[in-house]
């Protein structure tokens, strides 16, 4: 039961600098992270306790993200309308981050497994392991690179799309949502409610194409 007090100790202090602060590097779920890593060796406390003992936050995880479906429920009608946009949207998005990493392999010259670990960076962690493992990737590594990738997408998107002059509700819905996946559509629904519609549809569909396509991955890194 500490477990879970320090966790939510942890993330109450994490919301409380976010919303002061409002910079993209006070996000709960770094800050948390370490405050609960620094709780857990003040009060000495072993990981594999901590996970056991706070396994009923991992079932309300799961809660917490399904509820990004309640913005698509809401804008279901726009959402319709524009879905030609934002199919060309969420596969630009997808295709780039892709070539990126074939490009980052060929010129350091990556493995193969280290290949297959970073190819899901962009999607979801559930889906993203599926896919590292179908491959044959590592799927510690392919967590590690899911979490950068969220953040540095989450840190880096808003500034840009801010100095280019993006102003499309559209635009920086599906820019969030593709690059950093739930990080990125919870900051779009912080935008709007329409954002955040089309952040959890940008981060849905890029799952859905990155699956449908991995094997096709997997043929184009033997290439």
């Amino acid at each position: 039961m500490i477990e879970c007090l320090l966790t939510i100790t942890g993330y109450v202090i994490s919301y409380a600098l976010y919303k002061k602060y409002q910079k993209p590097w006070f996000n709960p779920l770094y800050t948390t992270t370490l405050l609960v890593i620094g709780m857990l060796y003040m009060f000495h406390i072993d990981t594999q306790s901590y996970v056991s003992n706070s396994s009923i936050l991992n079932f309300l995880l799961g809660t917490a993200t399904v509820s990004l479906a309640i913005p698509l429920y809401k804008q279901g009608k726009t959402l319709k309308k524009q879905l030609p946009l934002i199919f060309i949207g969420v596969i630009s998005g997808t295709v780039a981050g892709i070539l990126t990493v074939f490009i980052i392999s060929r010129i350091f010259h990556l493995d193969k497994a280290l290949l297959y670990s970073l190819i899901p960076k962009s999607v979801t962690i559930p889906i993203a392991l599926s896919i590292s493992n179908t491959l044959g990737g590592v799927p510690s590594l392919t967590v590690l690179f899911v979490v950068i990738s969220g953040l540095f997408s989450l840190l880096a998107a808003p500034t840009l799309m801010n100095r280019i002059g993006i102003k499309s509700k559209t635009a920086k819905g599906l820019a969030l949502g593709t690059s950093a996946q739930a990080l990125g559509a919870g900051r779009a629904l912080e935008l709007g409610e329409f954002e955040g519609a089309m952040g959890s549809a940008a981060m849905s569909m890029s799952a859905l194409i990155m699956s449908v396509f991995s094997p096709f991955l997997f043929y184009l890194s033997y290439l």
